[in-house]
């Protein structure tokens, strides 16, 4: 294998964005770049990926047990954060070795009726994803503007029009402008997490150690670990790997897995320690100051004006909005890859977008409550998580089609336990809702 010949580095940064990137990971692959330099041309696709990670539904899922249960299940979130990352890791890994996403391997490797059962199922939940950001989004400008929920719905979805509008120039465009949301959305937790002046000790002790508080908190931890793993992301991390800088052999595409399991380990951390900083936060000023019962966004941000201050209430108030606008973004760029992988069509960005933004507009026109439209949401989520999850890993075991960056025998017993654990706590969330 014979390195490029090297150019300099301004060279390289006078190329078009994406010719730039490419260059720079080169440089990286054959050892020319060294310290942050080294890793930059890979971070990006799992940023995406983590934003379904702090999503509304988690605001609303953190906050209500650390409400009820203070810090008890700080240890749900870190597991449910570790799987997080090796099913991304599959996901990124599947697009790196073959150069494909899920959802054309599932075509490629399905019968046709499979395939179209599949496509349509995530269609829905790439509407239902939709749904609950734009509502998580439309109620994050209600709180802080007191503008009508359905007036908000309209205003959100124009925003997520314009950061679409980016991908035109380039998806490093939009993977920097999901990113500063992200950086947005950790920072506001920064901020109270300092300000809630947590006990320490308490936090490190149920950070590791395990425990629960009755029946009710381990429904609520099955409800953290059963909605952590998105479908649409499984689908859209692939896509993002898949052509973004491309290995001409083995040794290649496995330093390029090396580099993308720090992009996701990176991004996943972040991601784990807002939803950390969500629990600890609600620990700290809810179960501590008696309001063991807030199980809603506005009841959080209700809390935190009565307990804190209006100026604390104002920084979740923009969390909120950060997180619905990055992560109604994310499920409209889901939804084109699953057709486009499915059934090998597409179309417009932006005619998806007013499609999938249609069911959110009606929810908030007829005044259905914000909180149980995230609810019911992240129920048609957990529905299609073995949908994605399972052909994932029945693919990502196959030498045939992964080469050598095939799962080797350990790992895919290790993801296949903590899939059917994921599979089955889903279950019996969808169980617990129908018969609640």
């Amino acid at each position: 294998m014979t390195a490029p010949a090297a150019g300099s580095e301004a060279a390289e940064q006078a190329l078009p964005g994406e010719a730039a990137v490419a260059a720079a990971a080169h440089r990286s692959l054959y050892g020319n770049a060294r310290g942050l330099s080294r890793i930059w041309p890979f971070l990006g696709p799992a940023f995406i990926a983590a934003v379904a990670y702090i999503d509304p539904g988690n605001f609303a899922t953190n906050i209500s047990g650390g409400a009820k249960f203070g810090y008890l299940l700080l240890w749900v979130v870190l597991a449910a954060n570790l799987v997080a990352m090796l099913v991304q890791a599959q996901s990124a890994k599947l697009g790196i070795a073959t150069g494909k996403n899920l959802a054309e391997l599932c075509r490629e490797r399905f019968s046709r009726r499979t395939s179209i059962g599949l496509w349509l199922q995530a269609e829905v939940v790439a509407m239902a994803c939709d749904l609950a950001e734009i509502v998580g989004a439309a109620l994050g400008l209600n709180l802080l503007f007191g503008i009508p929920l359905f007036v908000a719905g309209l205003i959100a979805g124009a925003g997520t029009f314009t950061l679409l509008a980016l991908q035109r120039r380039g998806v490093r465009q939009l993977e920097a402008a999901i990113t500063v949301l992200v950086g947005v959305v950790v920072v506001a937790f920064v901020y109270e997490l300092i300000d809630a002046s947590p006990d320490g000790g308490e936090v490190a002790k149920h950070l590791f150690v395990p425990g629960f508080g009755g029946t009710e908190s381990i429904l609520l931890a099955t409800g953290i670990v059963g909605a952590t793993v998105m479908p649409h992301v499984i689908y859209l991390h692939s896509a993002l790997t898949q052509n973004r800088i491309i290995g001409r052999n083995d040794a290649e595409r496995r330093r390029i897995l090396r580099f993308e399991k720090i992009d996701v380990v990176i991004a996943l951390a972040l991601a784990g320690a807002v939803n950390l900083a969500m629990m600890i936060v609600a620990a700290a000023l809810f179960h501590g100051g008696g309001l063991t019962g807030i199980e809603t966004i506005e009841g959080a941000y209700s809390g935190l004006q009565q307990l804190d201050s209006p100026g604390a209430a104002t920084i979740f108030g923009v969390a909120l909005l950060a997180s619905g606008f990055a992560s109604s973004s994310v499920g409209t760029l889901a939804g084109q890859v699953v057709m486009q992988g499915f059934i090998h069509r597409q179309i417009p960005l932006f005619l998806r977008r007013a499609i999938t933004l249609a069911p959110a507009l009606l929810i908030l026109a007829i005044g259905v409550n914000p909180t149980d439209a995230l609810v019911g949401s992240q129920v048609v989520l957990s529905f299609g998580i073995p949908f994605a999850l399972v052909p994932l890993l029945m693919i990502a075991s196959k030498r045939e089609v992964m080469g050598e960056l095939v799962n080797p025998r350990w790992l895919s017993i290790l993801a296949g336990v903590l899939a059917s654990l994921i599979i089955a706590l889903n279950v019996f969330l969808l169980y617990q809702f129908v018969a609640g």
